[in-house]
């Protein structure tokens, strides 16, 4: 069976410091069913690019993960 990829933008407040970004990797990376190749946190952009598995995770479980760390999320667009 193959499972249908999705690609989400995140859009992230301000981040303040390049170990943000570090820290948001591998919250994402942990998600079951994220593309770990695919995953980009744009420092400059406060932005976050990755394609995800819709059947074993979803954005909202994304902004979950990004959320819990201290970072709030402005939208979300999904492809």
């Amino acid at each position: 069976m193959q499972l249908k990829m999705q690609k989400a933008t995140i859009q992230l407040e301000t981040l303040t410091c390049p170990s943000c970004v570090l820290k948001i990797e591998s919250a994402v990376k942990g998600l079951e069913g994220v593309d770990k190749d695919s995953l980009q946190v744009l420092f400059n952009a406060s932005r976050v690019k990755v394609d995800f598995h819709q059947e074993k995770v979803s954005v909202q479980d994304v902004e979950t993960a990004i959320s819990k760390l201290g970072y709030q999320v402005k939208k979300s667009t999904v492809k």
